[in-house]
This record gives structure tokens, sequence and C-alpha cells, in this order.
């Protein structure tokens, strides 16, 4: 039975098929759906339902509310919204949401060459081009027969149609009309208050099993973009855009362009690190520190205070031979390679992204009002009024003195998050020490079979290396779980007045806090370790000479390869942790299995996780932090970038499936861009220049070695013979009784007796001048590129600069034509005879046959 109230209807039983997306009268598509359930508050949210649902009904939109009885829970009541065409009409005509208007006529460009090739990895064309092109022009209502309108229920896709819903959602007010409450507006609040419970347009269908009523988008991209062995295909962007909306449709396409240009830089890292293994024999350095007659015959000075001994240079072969991997002439290269790579990615995205601006109607697309309207809670809370300059109307506004408080507490607040992250990685580093210490001295008092054992596989230095990195990472992902509500916290309190700021600010404010927890400790082993470290007899203190904690040193192969370390546990636990995190996630999940004939569509769709208002944010936050780990450091670990690409390769197809299976589906919205993270993206990028070049000059060991090659080697030997000696010190033993007289260190420094002993030689200084030659020659030369390859690749492709002047000029001729001949329809009318002559005047751009139609009417 239904029970009919104007355009409100109430459903007792349903006797139709419950898996559609229509009213029970099988015409009207629902759009959205609203849930609530009753509960002990319930007269004052009956109250605030029956108010806003008749001002829904006022808007001109159609309800249908499902009795919980019917419902599979028995307990949730579902509000079913539908916008006729005269709802749609005006707020698109508000919204300025461009329509076709006529076909494209611009020819097509050549066929590539050997298009043949990518067949396999291409996409049907209706799956790719879900809609012909069409010329499209914002939407007016009083011009609709300018448009190329065929059918009015199908004119509008779903995701338009769900947009245009949930903008009179958010702004239709739930008071009285006798009591002008402003504040009581807006969906989101009644989601907060739990008058509804949740908020959420329909997938079209279900995503295994094709349905003839509807479009059935949902299935396709499931079976051609969400299963996993389709992960060597084309996105179908143009099909997500239609189903998802831009938004979500440029995030994918921007992170399927950022994997397939992985695919060339993992390509050139794989080939400098198979260069690496293939010199591994012909490394002197290795070889010299690893003989026993050279390296097991020189004495190091103890690593650490009191409880370390002596130790024989050859004992850190292992370290050495795994350096040489990734501390060779390959390294630079791949440095500057990356340098160039970041510059094509960014530019040639610039040129895709204007492609897709064009082809998704996003050219003149200014944020909508949506985006920039005030948000409820800058209305709530700042009750000042002042008149805005440009509209003359009042409005509300933080005064100046309550916005510079705020600031100062985000500052400070900010300010302390970040000194707790320096002091965990101090901690860190002061672990090193400690344990590096204790596991020395371990292996001091160890039998001798053990230190046979075990000195060659798992040495000190390792040892202390890998714990930390793994104690650092868990550190990282604790605080992780503070940053998060810390930075919405902030972002609350300082009452952005527009989403667009809230949403940018928050992105600064969490990047800020990643980039700082993730690469805090990598910086410190780049740049720090080894650098303050004094010498035997006067060595630097971490905290002054009375903590004993001497200042970490670098091994005698250099600290690149615990950069190395350090870079992989974090950057492949995040990426492990991160998928696990999705898996367990998706797997407990509420779920239920019914019969299609039972189980309604809405419902199905209710069980879903909703996509949430950070959905995006988390997605782009976790690239952009990856993006950071295979560009400041790739220097050090030239397989970031493969690591990289197969972690995106499953990363396009995990978070597809959530969005066709496990996601309600989201409202559509618009965006022309990647906002604030395009700049993030920049930043880094000019960044990592510099990260990369002094890695290579103050972390590698590549520098010293050049500089002995071509200034201190003999002229006749053009090889690296001599440099471990060479770069070793000498510092005398006089305290303790040995059975040598002296022991080496890692320095530049004069012998014991000279003159000057224990100061600086003039080799260490050439070495300085080639290391600051090298960053600024490095940094000039790439940079020089960067900018000329930005300069020399326009952010807009010529065809699509010409496709945007072609119909910028279609607009203006078509619309001057459609007004002058309805002038002249306006004044024929006047002389036409009878209504049947009047009627065969046309609006439409004039014709040879619509002009002889015309001139009937004279």
């Amino acid at each position: 039975m239904l029970c009919y109230m104007d355009n409100h209807i109430t459903i007792h039983k349903l006797g139709h098929n419950k898996d559609s997306v229509y009213f029970s009268d099988g015409e009207r598509r629902i759009d959205f759906v609203l849930s609530y359930i009753d509960d002990k508050d319930g007269d004052k949210k009956a109250e605030r339902r029956r108010e806003f649902e008749a001002n829904l009904q006022k808007a001109g939109l159609m309800l249908e509310t499902q009795d919980k009885w019917e419902s599979d829970d028995g307990k949730t009541y579902y509000l079913k919204i539908h916008a006729p065409w005269e709802v749609l009409a005006t707020y698109a005509d508000v919204l300025k949401i461009k329509v076709p208007f006529k076909a494209d006529d611009i020819p097509k460009g050549r066929d590539v060459p050997l298009a043949w090739l990518t067949c396999p990895f291409r996409l049907p064309p209706h799956i790719m081009k879900p809609e012909p092109n069409y010329f499209t022009a914002p939407f007016d209502k009083s011009k609709v027969d300018f448009f190329l309108i065929g059918n009015q229920e199908t004119f509008f896709p779903p995701s338009t149609r769900n947009r245009i819903v949930y903008y009179i959602l958010t702004r239709c007010p739930y008071y009285k009309e006798d009591r002008k409450e402003k504040d009581k507006t807006g969906i989101k609040r009644l989601l907060n208050n739990g008058t509804y419970t949740s908020a959420y347009p329909l997938h079209d269908c279900s995503y295994w099993k094709e349905a003839k009523e509807c479009e059935s988008e949902r299935y396709h991209l499931y079976k051609h973009w969400a299963r996993f062995l389709s992960f060597y295909k084309e996105q179908p962007l143009n099909l997500i855009r239609k189903y998802y909306g831009e938004k979500i449709g440029i995030y994918f396409a921007w992170l399927g362009f950022y994997t397939e240009m992985l695919f060339l830089s993992a390509i050139v890292g794989v080939i400098c690190f198979v260069y690496g293994l293939l010199t591994f024999g012909n490394n002197m350095t290795s070889k010299e520190i690893c003989d026993p007659d050279i390296g097991g015959k020189i004495i190091m000075c103890p690593l650490c205070d009191k409880k370390c001994s002596y130790w024989k240079l050859n004992s850190s072969c292992l370290s050495s031979l795994q350096s040489h991997m990734f501390d060779n002439e390959g390294t630079v290269f791949f440095a500057m390679f990356m340098g160039i790579w970041v510059t094509m990615f960014l530019e040639l995205w610039k040129r895709r992204q204007a492609r897709l601006e064009y082809e998704w109607d996003l050219v003149d697309f200014e944020e909508e009002q949506q985006q920039l309207q005030i948000r409820p809670e800058f209305e709530l809370k700042c009750t000042g009024r002042r008149r805005n300059r440009i509209t003359q109307e009042m409005e509300p506004y933080l005064p100046l003195t309550s916005k510079c408080a705020r600031f100062c507490v985000s500052g400070a607040t900010v300010l302390f998050w970040t000194c707790m992250i320096v002091a965990c990685v101090i901690g860190v580093i002061v672990y090193r020490l400690a344990v590096y210490a204790a596991i020395a001295s371990l292996m001091k008092d160890s039998p001798t079979s053990k230190i046979q054992l075990l000195g060659p596989l798992i040495t000190p230095q390792l040892a202390t290396s890998i714990t930390a990195s793994c104690i650092n990472f868990a550190i990282i992902l604790v605080l992780n779980f503070f940053y998060e509500y810390v930075a919405i916290w902030i972002t609350d309190m300082e009452i952005p007045k527009t989403h667009l700021e809230y949403e940018n600010k928050l992105t600064m404010k969490m990047f800020m806090f990643q980039f700082v927890n993730y690469y805090s400790s990598c910086f410190y082993v780049a740049f720090f370790k080894g650098k303050f470290v004094g010498y035997p007899g006067k060595y630097s203190y971490m905290f002054g000479n009375w903590t004993k904690l001497r200042n970490e040193e670098c091994a005698p192969g250099g600290c690149l390869i615990e950069l190395t370390t350090q870079l992989v546990i974090v950057m492949a636990g995040k990426q492990l942790v991160g998928n696990v995190q999705e898996h367990r996630m998706l797997i407990c999940r509420k779920g239920r299995s019914h019969p299609q004939g039972q189980y309604s569509r809405w419902e199905q769709d209710h069980d879903l996780q909703s996509f949430g208002q950070f959905g995006l944010f988390y997605e782009y936050l976790e690239m952009v932090i990856q993006f950071g780990f295979i560009t400041l450091f790739v220097a050090s670990f030239p397989l970031a970038p493969l690591l990289a690409l197969f972690n995106n390769i499953l990363e396009v197809r995990v978070d597809a499936w959530k969005f066709t299976t496990q996601f309600r589906r989201p409202v559509a919205a618009k965006a022309r861009n990647i906002g604030a993270w395009e700049e993030i993206l920049n930043v880094m990028a000019i960044l990592s220049v510099v990260t990369n070049a002094f890695i290579m000059a103050f972390t590698s060991d590549m520098i010293p070695r050049l500089v002995y090659l071509y200034a201190y080697q003999p002229v006749h030997e053009a090889s690296m013979t001599g440099y471990i000696n060479n770069s070793l010190s000498i510092y005398e033993i006089t305290k303790i009784p040995m059975h040598v007289n002296y022991c080496r260190y890692r320095d530049y420094r004069y012998p014991p007796g000279h003159e000057r002993e224990y100061s600086h030689t003039m080799q260490f200084w050439h070495i300085l001048a080639a290391k600051m030659a090298f960053i600024i020659i490095m940094e000039h030369v790439v940079f020089v590129v960067k900018f000329s390859v930005a300069w020399l690749i326009p952010d807009v492709p010529s065809d699509v600069k010409a496709r945007i002047k072609r119909e910028r000029y279609l607009v203006q001729e078509y619309l001057h034509h459609y007004e002058v001949e309805k002038l002249k329809m306006q004044l024929s009318q006047s002389f036409c005879v009878t209504s049947e002559a009047t009627d065969t005047c046309s609006l439409l751009p004039p014709s040879p046959d619509q002009q002889d139609s015309l001139s009937v009417c004279v």
C-alpha cells in the first residue's frame, strides 16, 4: 500500500524489485538517500526531520520513505530523494554546469605510428570514451533549446544529479518559517547531531552483475579497472570521471601518470644498481679493506670510550662491499638523472592536466560556490558581523585579536610537536651510541670462536643501524597516530572561513608533520652523522663532555650504506604497513549476504563504508611522502623507484577495488588540479636537487676518492691503490700498553710529531673545496636543465589551445545567432497571420532550411 502526501510518498509494502535505483513507480530515479533510526531523543529529531523534509519539498525535490519494518535490520528508515527536471535545470544554471550544445567538429590527430603495439594495454573504446565529444557551454535555463537536450531524464548524468541534490541538502534549513535560526541549516549539521545517520547517492548497480535498467557503469569499472589482473591495462579515466566526478578522476589520473613515469626512473635505477654489482670485484677500496695483509694489519682507534676496544680494519669488510653497490660512479649519474626526471614528471603532468581540464570542461572552472561558501563552523563561532565590500552583505568575521591569538597557539603547538620529533630522533641517536658500546663490549668478551662466526656477518655498526632504524620506524607510526588528531585540532581551532581554506591549511600542517616525522632520521644520517666527531684525544660529545656519549662515526666505507639501510626500512615498512592496514580494514568491514530481490540497493550501499571528508587527502599524502623518498634521498638507494613502482601498481588497483566494491558512492565534486599538493611537489623537486648534491658530496665517499685519484696518486699509477692508507690518519698510543704504538682513524690530519700535529692537512681542504665545487656544478647543471626543460615544454599543448579557442569562438557565435534568431522570432510573431505559421519559427542557429521557415512568418 502506498500513502501519497503531495510529492512525499511513504511505502508500507513494496511489490517491485528492491534492487533498483528508482522510486516505487519505476520511473523517477533515486538521486540521494538519507537514513535514520528512532531513538530516545526521537521527538526533537523527528521535529527537525519534519521541518527539513518540508523545506526540501518546497525546494522542489520529491521524497519517498521506506518504513523501518521493510528494512533488513527492522529499525532503519530510508528517505529517497528525486530531483525533477525543473530543479535540475534551475540549479544547473546556478552552478554554471557545462552541457553540450554542438558536436565536436575538430578533426582528430593522426594515428600514432606502431599504435598496434599498445593494443594489449588498451581497453575497449566504449569503456575509454563512454560519451561522444561535444563543445560545451554553461547551462542557461532561459535558453533550453540552445543545448542538445534529447531526453530530460538522462540529460544530466547521475554524478551531476547527485551533486545538485547535495548542493540543495547542504543549504536547506530545518527551522520553522517564524524562527530564522541560520545556524540550523544543512545536512552536515543534521548528521553531526544524529538526526540522520547517513546521506549518500546510490551506486547504479551491483559490481558483480550488469543491470538492464541503468548504465551499469559500476559493473564496467569493476570488470575493466578494479581487478588486479588488469594491472597492465590503462585506466578508464573518462568513465571514472563520469561516475565519481572530476575530483576523484584527477586523483587517479595523477596516480596513473606518476606510476607510468616511475617506469623510466626504475629502469635507470636498476641499471645503476647492476653496474655496482658488476664492478663489485674491481673495487680497489674494498679489496684493500678486506685484504689480511692491508686491512688486517691496520689497527683502528676505538669507536666509543671505555667499553670499546681497538679493532682491525678488515672487520668492516662486509659493509665496505655492500657500500660499493650504492656508492659508485653510477650513483652520481643517477642523482643528476633524478633531478632532471622530477622536472620532466612535473612539466609533463602539467600538460596532461591541461588536456584533462579541457576534456572534462574545467578550463574556465572557478572554485564552486559550494567550496567557497562560508563554513557552518565559522558562522557559528564568529558572532560578529560586518559588511562584505564586494557583495555588500553582512557576513560573520573573526576579529584580528582573536585571529592572532589562535595563530600564536597554533604556531606554539606546531613548534612543540616538531620539537617532540627532534627529541625522538635524539633519543634514537642516544640508543645508537649506547647499544653500539654494549654490543661492542659483548663481542669483545665473547669467546674467540664466536667472534670469528659473528664478526663478518653482524658487526656492531650493522646491528645498531638496523635496530635503530626499526625503532625509529615504530616511533614514526606512533607519532603519526597523534599527528592526525593534532593537525585537525589545530586547523579547527584556527576556524578557516571557507572549505577550500580549511583543506589547504590542513594539507600544509599534516604534510609538515609527516615531512619532519619521516625524513628527520634520514637527514641526520645523511648530513650530521660522522661530520662532527673530532679526533682521538679531543672527541666531540653529545650534550657535552660529561655525558661521555661520543658523536657517531661513519664506517671506513662511508655513511651511505647506513643511509640506504634507514631509507629501505622506513620506505618499505611504510608501504607494507599501509597495505596491511588497508587489507585489514577491508576484511573486517560489516557486510551481509542477501538475495538481490530482498536486499534493496539503498540498503546494500548503506552497509558499505563511507568515503569520508578526508578520503582523498590520505591517498595524496601517502603518495607525496613516497615521492619524497624517491627524490630527496634517491642517491643512496637507486632501487627506491622500483619499490615505489611495484607499490603503486598495486595501489592503483587496490584503490579502484575499494571505490567500486567497499565504499559508498561519493558525492561528485569538481577539481581542476591536485590542489595544494602540486606546490608541495614543486618544492620537493627543488629541494631534492640540493639534498642529492649534498649526499654525493658529504655522505658518499666519491669525492675523496676522485681527489685522491687525480691529485694524490702517483702519475704512473692511475688506480685507487693506497687510498685506504691515505684516507686514515694516525694517532699515537702512549697510555695504554699495546703491541702497536699507534691506531688509525678516519680523517685527514697531520701525524704525531709534525709541527701541526692533529690539525687538518692540505688534502682535507682540497677535498672540501672539491665537494663545494661539485655541489655548485651539480646544482647549476641540473637547475639549468630543469628550467630549460620547463621552458621548452609548454604547460598547455598546442592542440588543446586550439580547441579551447575554437570552443570559445563557437559559444560566442552560436549564442549571437541564437539571440538574433530569437529576436527575429519575436518580431515576426506580430506579422504572422496564424499561430501555425508562428510555430514554424526556430530558435536554432540559421541554416538554409531555417531561413526558408522564417520567411513564412514574415
